[in-house]
């Protein structure tokens, strides 16, 4: 080798390494790219979230700024603003999830959807009317003062926001519902002694916990048999489905109306259980009349197995994930805003006692909290419900959202407080049982045709269709629900009540 050949050739190993080290240098600054995106990403959505809670409490200084309450105003509307955010975050996975789980929307369509009908549900529909205190939990006459009701209901609102935070940030889908009632009771508790707790109506939504995810799972679980013993399990799918999914879709559209004209429309109109019955009928009946067209039009063509099925199933599963939507942001706005309601009217009137009407711009932070709480934080929890419980398809997922609306009316006839988000995640854990069940006694059946022996107890564990640690994990935080925010509250009314005195 020459002189020359030698030189290029050292010149070569030179250029090699510098090049090693060039792809070195350059691929720490790609995963220092990476890693600060993520970190830019861990970060926005708090820095949003903390952004809108600042500009609650500036409108909240608008009107009140120049008052003698109105540092607790802004302070309120600061921690109303949080609250709403947590339910956005936690409680609307439970409408959205299923439909998103069964593939029938996605996240971005899901989290529209959701933000456009539950800032309608909270405006249009939302309550004009709230009592003082939550639900009937405490008597408000027992309160020493104004000042400590405004300090019981600012401990209230925070506590049941905290909890629903960790809730959110743990993966459990929690009542909302709950956590007010538990921080308005251990606020009242802290005030004035167990004496003033209605324990009568803590007894029936202690019973809630029970019957709301029980009766939703049993009414999910009934559809789905339905289904399956009419049109999946039939030899001629197809023909089975242009019968019966116009009667499944007219009976979603029946329940449906129900359901809003009970819930979501009370504000704006006043009916009797007969009177929204009445119409749900029409309605239903109306609805079977014009699906029966379009059912046979969607199933022209179709192949006669089960993955056909879902198309027919499709839009009737996101027309009522929004319908829920729409119901949930004109009921649980009052979670929000309900405590910083009672504050805002404490604040004015100089009395705690009676029924308060919500401002408008109480309402407003309640609708936009809703909506930022969903988009920055709620993918997490309609992950949860809609694919880590159980696996859900489209007929799944319309069990869950038809036995949502009909545990309403079920329960609303019986005169029983109960918990949406119970009720959705019941029925979610109600298909996945009964698929269970059914899996296992179609197996069994089989086995015995061919005279093969019982399937080995860890086989039968590795089958099972419900995840065991969910599902632990979620009774646990229903079951603690109260307790924990009715004690977070009392500590932060001692702390709030020792420094305001």
């Amino acid at each position: 080798m020459t002189r020359t050949d030698t030189n290029e050739a050292n010149r070569s190993d030179e250029d090699a390494r510098h090049l090693d080290t060039l792809d070195r240098d350059l691929g720490r600054f790609s995963t220092l790219e990476r890693s600060t995106a993520y970190a830019g990403r861990s970060i926005i959505a708090p820095g949003i979230a903390f952004v809108f809670i600042v500009l609650a409490g500036l409108l909240a200084a608008v009107f009140f700024g120049q008052t003698g309450n109105g540092l607790i105003v802004v302070m309120a509307a600061a921690f109303g603003a949080y609250m709403a955010i947590n339910i956005g975050a936690n409680d609307v996975a439970n409408n959205m999830g299923p439909a998103v789980g069964a593939n029938a929307l996605t996240m971005g369509g899901a989290i529209t959807i959701a933000i456009v009908f539950e800032s309608a549900g909270a405006l249009i529909a939302g309550g004009d009317v709230v009592s003082t205190i939550a639900k009937g939990i405490v008597a408000p006459e027992a309160m020493a003062s104004n000042a400590t009701f405004m300090w019981a209901m600012m401990a209230a609102l925070l506590s049941s926001a905290l909890w629903v935070n960790l809730a959110t940030w743990v993966g459990a889908p929690v009542s909302t519902t709950h956590s007010v009632v538990g921080g308005v009771m251990g606020a009242g508790i802290a005030a004035a002694g167990f004496a003033v707790v209605n324990w009568p109506t803590m007894g029936a939504i202690a019973a809630s916990w029970v019957i709301s995810p029980l009766l939703g799972g049993l009414i999910a679980a009934g559809f789905l048999w339905f289904i399956k013993a009419r049109i999946i399990y039939r030899d001629d799918k197809i023909a089975a489905a242009r019968v019966w999914v116009p009667v499944l879709v007219g009976i979603m559209g029946g329940v449906f109306s129900t359901y809003l004209a009970l819930k979501g429309l009370k504000q704006l109109v006043n009916l009797s259980m007969g009177q929204a019955l009445m119409i749900g009928a029409l309605i239903g009946l109306l609805v079977w009349a014009i699906m029966i067209p379009v059912v046979r039009r969607q199933s022209k063509g179709l192949s006669n197995r089960n993955k056909s099925l879902k198309v027919l199933f499709g839009i009737p599963l996101i027309v009522s994930a929004a319908l829920l939507s729409f119901a949930h942001g004109a009921n649980d706005v009052a979670n929000a805003v309900g405590p910083l309601a009672a504050i805002v009217h404490a604040a004015q009137s100089g009395s705690h006692e009676g029924a308060v009407g919500i401002p408008f711009w109480v309402m407003l932070i309640g609708a936009f909290g809703i909506s930022f709480g969903l988009f920055l934080f709620g993918p997490k929890l309609i992950r949860m419900v809609g694919n880590q419980i159980t696996k859900l398809n489209p007929m799944r997922a319309y069990c869950v959202a038809l036995s949502a609306a009909m545990t309403v009316i079920v329960a609303s006839w019986l005169g029983l407080p109960v918990s949406s988000t119970h009720i959705a995640v019941g029925g979610v854990f109600g298909v996945g049982f009964f698929r269970e069940w059914d899996s296992a006694r179609r197996m069994r059946k089989a086995r015995q045709s061919i005279d093969k022996p019982e399937i080995a107890p860890d086989e039968r564990r590795r089958r099972k269709l419900v995840r065991r640690s969910h599902f632990m994990t979620i009774i646990a935080a229903w079951i603690v629900t109260v307790p924990a925010a009715a004690i977070l509250s009392a500590v932060i009314f001692l702390i709030l009540n020792a420094v305001a005195g």
